[in-house]
């Protein structure tokens, strides 16, 4: 089913460590209405997430109801020894535990998007990640849940994860290389499903590109920066794209990208430019 009632982007807040809450204040501030988080201590504080929440609420700038919250379980291999679970419990319950910590740090009754942080293996969907995802749509079905979604996916294990899952992902969060057209083909699976990919590492993974001088003609032809020529881009191709910017300019630049549009040869030029 189609996700309606998104923002434009998402904030991303891996990273951050004792500047997540001031950050991700400034984001809400500067306009963002699209959360990332998870529950992994070793990349995220995702307490520190939600204190920014409940400050920025309390403030009155926004009202829950205007956030797209997202958060994620991940696998004890992605974890440090900062556990939001037991490590001896059934994955069941550790997606239970985790998920119920999430809703504390945040603050909140409900998530709108809950992502399986990647499966546990580079090909093929084992056992255990079938559980996490049972167990994910038992959060679903209890009402606590609005979307499911997996990131760090490869097509073959979307496939299957599609054809076979109860409730089906409405977000693969990847990142994204341009030396793969942009994660071409999972994005073509995603569209066709009614899917929506959120590309993340959009500029740090692909700095080679952006240095082109292609992307500098773009950029001082339209009189915009490389990197909103980026997003902008990725706006075009249908993606939810993620920053993770730390910078109060760079953010209110990000979000002004749906002030202008692409020629359609300029991203024709950007979408081949990786693989070339």
């Amino acid at each position: 089913m189609p996700v309606s009632n998104l923002p434009l982007f998402l904030y991303g807040t891996a990273w951050k460590e004792d500047d997540t809450q001031r950050l991700t204040e400034l984001a809400l501030r500067s306009g963002f209405r699209g959360i990332d988080t998870a529950n992994q201590r070793r990349h995220y504080h995702e307490a520190a997430v939600g204190q920014a929440i409940r400050t920025v609420i309390a403030s009155g700038l926004v009202a829950r109801s205007d956030l797209f919250l997202q958060t994620k379980f991940t696998f004890q291999r992605g974890q440090d020894h900062r556990l939001p679970y037991d490590p001896k419990a059934a994955i069941p319950i550790q997606v239970e535990q985790s998920f119920a910590s999430s809703l504390e740090h945040l603050g909140v009754d409900t998530i709108d998007s809950y992502v399986l942080h990647g499966p546990t293996q580079r090909m093929g969907l084992t056992s255990v990640d079938w559980d996490a995802w049972r167990a994910m749509e038992t959060l679903h079905d209890r009402g606590l849940v609005r979307m499911l979604g997996i990131s760090n996916v490869g097509l073959d294990q979307l496939q299957t994860l599609v054809q076979s899952a109860r409730i089906r992902p409405s977000f693969v969060q990847n990142r994204c290389y341009a030396s793969s057209g942009w994660d071409r083909n999972l994005r073509a699976f995603c569209a066709a499903n009614d899917i929506v990919y959120q590309g993340f590492s959009l500029l740090t993974a692909n700095r080679d590109v952006l240095a082109r001088p292609e992307m500098t003609q773009i950029a001082q032809r339209t009189n915009r920066s490389v990197a909103q020529i980026v997003f902008r881009f990725a706006l075009d191709l249908g993606m939810l794209p993620l920053t993770g910017t730390t910078n109060a300019d760079h953010m209110r630049a990000d979000l002004a990208v749906a002030d202008f549009q692409l020629a359609t040869e300029d991203r024709d030029r950007i979408e081949k430019m990786g693989a070339s």
